[in-house]
């Protein structure tokens, strides 16, 4: 079997860019934002700051140490350093790359649908009786297909042509909007409350269980970790990356993204007087609570809205982007396939996959919490024992491009100890929520 040569990122930039792609998506723009006011404010950030650094680094250093120094993706990336007995890992990251894009597009093609309604009509006082129509249906699968479709082309024209010039077009272009509306609704009247509710220090909230396991998965789901997205990605780089340096690079922007969109939504809700509406559905809060605030702004909320869309819909496109490109690789260098036609297969049978999903948000959520609770936590938790005790020394792979760093034992230990201890914990605390969730839906 011939394999072409493995592309190659055209610039450092372009890899960030990518990788921060990767991680910033409709988590960062909802859910930080929402979980950072339900858990303590600041002391919240703070401690999603060193999971961050404790457990999310670690394993993004170690995804792209593997990648690139196998220069493969997932299956055959574990099998490199392991041996064949690693391999489900390697599908496991695959399972995680499909099932989640199978969902994730439904709801980026609600992103799509709202976008579209804020330039041609704006919003009106009906919304909230629209989404279920909205969410549900023949039409929610159309735009779920058009959005496949759009990452589908991306990620078949290539990592430098598709992957890389997406990134370095889009993602510019989401920090801007996200700046500027941060910086419009300062100037609302009563945004302090917003600030105020979103910012305060709670920590007496950081001793339950369910603000450690929250604070984990959304590390892990911000950062894509857990599905190979980072290994896969990696595995284009060349031997010359600071893979440290990249590694925060990515975790920064992350973060800096998901906090700014924070200062956008909360002042805005509180402003206009919406913040009983939040209920405890994210998804509600997100497409039904803000529309009702754009509502009430206008005309100027048709510009505000389309905006505030517009930036999901890129966080939503450049992280389907390198979901789909975990099956695509895999695909390709499992089979041999050329690019373009692993890309349309793959995305057809995620699509199909979606179709549950998109004819039902209690589906949704399910597969959702399935993916989140045990693919990505799990993966992580099989990866860091991977690096941290079977890879044969993994400081050698990550010491290259990166000579002068002195804390790569320490790395080490972390992935060996801290990681496992704190992965699963939340692990064994998600396992029931996930199963009595799954045992509602067909009850």
């Amino acid at each position: 079997m011939n394999h072409p040569a493995r592309e190659q990122w055209s610039s450092r930039r372009g890899f960030v860019l990518a990788a921060v792609g990767s991680a910033v998506g409709l988590g960062n723009m909802w859910r930080f934002s929402y979980l950072t006011a339900e858990h303590g404010g600041a002391a919240f950030v703070v401690l999603y700051i060193g999971i961050t650094l404790l457990v999310g680094v670690p394993v993004l250093l170690a995804e792209l140490a593997i990648g690139r120094g196998s220069q493969r993706s997932p299956i055959r990336a574990l099998v490199h350093y392991g041996g064949r007995r690693w391999m489900p890992l390697g599908f496991l990251f695959v399972a995680a790359g499909f099932l989640i894009l199978s969902y994730y597009s439904v709801i980026a093609g609600w992103t799509l649908r709202y976008a579209g309604i804020a330039l041609v009509s704006g919003f009106d006082s009906t919304i909230a009786d629209q989404f279920s129509e909205i969410a549900t249906g023949w039409d929610a699968f159309a735009f779920h297909l058009a959005f496949m479709a759009g990452t589908v082309a991306i990620v078949g024209s290539g990592v430098k042509g598709g992957i890389e010039r997406t990134a370095l077009l889009l993602m510019p272009i989401l920090f801007l909007i996200v700046c500027g509306l941060a910086v419009y609704a300062s100037t609302l009247d009563g945004a302090g409350r917003g600030y105020d509710v979103y910012l305060a220090t709670d920590f007496s909230k950081l001793l339950s269980f369910r603000v450690l396991k929250d604070a984990a998965g959304q590390a892990f789901f911000s950062l894509s970790l857990g599905m190979g997205a980072m290994l896969t990605f990696a595995s284009y780089l060349g031997r010359d990356h600071h893979l440290p340096n990249d590694s925060m690079l990515i975790a920064g922007a992350d973060l800096a993204v998901a906090f700014v969109a924070g200062l956008v939504v909360f002042p805005m809700i509180f402003a206009l007087g919406l913040s009983e509406q939040v209920s405890g559905s994210t998804v509600g809060a997100l497409f039904i609570t803000l529309p009702q605030a754009f509502a009430e702004m206008g005309a100027v909320g048709r510009v505000v809205g389309f905006l505030f869309f517009a930036a999901l819909i890129v966080g939503a496109l450049t992280s389907a982007v390198s979901l789909l490109e975990v099956v695509v690789a895999s695909t390709m260098d499992g089979l041999g396939w050329p690019r373009r036609r692993a890309a349309v297969v793959a995305g057809i049978a995620i699509a199909a996959l979606g179709f549950p999903s998109a004819w039902s948000t209690e589906v949704l959520g399910v597969v959702d919490q399935i993916a989140n609770n045990l693919f990505l936590l799990g993966g992580g938790l099989a990866l860091a024992v991977f690096v941290g005790w079977v890879m044969r020394d993994p400081i050698a792979q990550v010491t290259i491009g990166a000579e002068g760093v002195r804390w790569f034992s320490l790395w080490r230990f972390f992935l060996r100890f801290a990681v496992p201890a704190i992965l699963g914990f939340v692990l064994f605390q998600a396992v029931p929520d996930t199963w009595n969730a799954v045992i509602d839906l067909f009850s």
